[in-house]
This record gives C-alpha cells, sequence and structure tokens, in this order.
C-alpha cells in the first residue's frame, strides 16, 4: 500500500496515496494503525485525498483507529474525503465517529485548539 506517515508533534497524519482502500490494502493499513495509535498522541489524520473509493474492509481500517483511541479521548480526523467516501460513511451512519475537514493544517489547527482549551 502507498501511504505516509508522518508524525507532527504526536499528531499521526496517514496520507493515503491509493485511489481505492478496499480487501488487498486494509490489512496493512490497519497494522499500521496499531502501531501509530498510541495513547500518548493527540491526534490521528487520515488524508483521503487521492482516495476515490473504498470498501468495508477500508471503513474497518478507520473503524480500527476510533476504536483504539476513543478511550483516550483522542480524535480520529479525516481529511479532503471524497464524494464516494463521504456517502458511503453517511449511509452507514460511521460519519458521526470522526471530525472531517478540508485540510491537513486546518484539522491540526482545530486539534491543537481543543487540546488547549482542555
Amino acid at each position: 500500500m502507498k501511504f505516509t506517515i508522518e508524525n507532527d508533534n504526536n499528531i499521526i497524519v496517514f496520507t493515503i496515496k491509493e485511489n481505492s482502500i478496499g480487501t488487498e490494502l486494509a490489512p496493512e493499513l490497519k497494522a499500521k494503525i496499531l502501531i501509530e495509535a498510541q495513547p500518548n498522541i493527540k491526534g490521528m489524520i487520515f488524508d483521503l485525498s487521492s482516495v476515490e473509493s473504498m470498501d468495508s474492509s477500508g471503513l474497518g481500517a478507520l473503524l480500527l483507529a476510533n476504536r483504539i483511541l476513543r478511550d483516550f479521548s483522542i480524535p480520529v480526523i479525516i481529511v479532503n474525503a471524497g464524494i464516494f467516501v463521504m456517502n458511503l460513511m453517511q449511509m452507514t451512519q460511521i460519519n458521526q465517529l470522526f471530525e472531517f475537514y478540508t485540510s491537513i493544517d486546518e484539522a491540526k489547527s482545530e486539534l491543537l485548539k481543543q487540546i488547549s482549551e482542555n
């Protein structure tokens, strides 16, 4: 799977560089999520700007991040989700589990603002 992982002051940014996240790619993504989803991070951001489609295993990877981090009140943020991905999340009603932003910088800024307020 083509993606990058950046750790910017304990904000983890996954930039997915595939046009589809399906059964052949999701296991590797899940493995990396398990490594990065630690209780000391401030947030996890998924940049989906290249992702045009996703199936249930791709959604499962995002849900895994949410499931691990919600017990620590650490947000999972989706950035640049396309129409197909947004529609899929709305149909399955998992969009309520994530925060959505249009850029990584905006997501980081809002995340840092939330942290400073708490």
